[in-house]
């Protein structure tokens, strides 16, 4: 391919042998390109309510996000292969996926897409995740618990809000870069970030009436 390429004599013929050896014709791979510039740096409110109403669309959303395929989501849930197709097309209507053929899914939301802050999806992680998420030991090997405590200065504190964001942008490349591997070799992982000026309630209770 290298030399091909330098040569500068790769033609339309030569790429679509390539690509009927890859087992795909030149519009797919046409229409997979299409998809490679992301697009969607959020959902809107009403895209994340939707997706929340359905628990199975919910969780077809959430793998195809994570670059499963059809068939790693059939096998690893209770959903039949028509199930999975009616989720996803949902979702193409939506315009989040692009479902392309042989069941492909092409993402349309880019590497540093987020749910909105305080939005349907939040909520719900709130509500119905931050205590299961919580609730584990933090004690193998790939998990980690950290809480730190301080006094700081406005300048300091957007200092670590930079770091946040910096931490939260390597997290997204590590995970596109683990989309290359295969399906049973990566893990789900949950990142947690949070900052806020705050007083454990237990102190507030101690304070002096402020006078004046």
């Amino acid at each position: 391919m290298k030399r091909l390429f330098s040569s500068e004599r790769f033609t339309v013929e030569r790429l679509v042998q390539i690509s009927q050896f890859l087992g795909f014709t030149l519009s797919e791979i046409l229409q997979e390109s299409s998809f490679s510039v992301p697009q969607l740096s959020t959902l809107t409110e009403s895209q994340e309510a939707q997706l929340v109403s359905n628990g199975k669309l919910l969780l077809v959303a959430v793998c195809a996000f994570n670059h499963w395929s059809v068939a790693d989501i059939v096998v690893s849930y209770q959903m039949s292969k028509a199930e999975c197709l009616k989720r996803l097309l949902v979702l193409d209507r939506m315009g989040v996926i692009a479902l392309l053929p042989g069941d492909r899914i092409g993402l349309c939301i880019a590497r540093d897409f987020d749910w909105l802050p305080n939005g349907p999806i939040r909520q719900f992680f709130r509500r119905e995740g931050l205590g299961d998420f919580l609730a584990g030991r933090f004690d193998q090997p790939n998990e980690t618990l950290e809480f730190t405590h301080g006094m700081l200065t406005d300048a300091a504190f957007f200092q670590l809000q930079l770091e946040i964001r910096r931490l939260r942008s390597k997290f997204a490349a590590l995970h596109k870069e683990s989309a290359t591997a295969p399906w049973n070799q990566r893990r789900g992982t949950g990142l947690l970030l949070a900052s806020q000026e705050w007083e454990p309630a237990a102190f507030q209770q101690l304070r002096r009436a402020q006078i004046g």
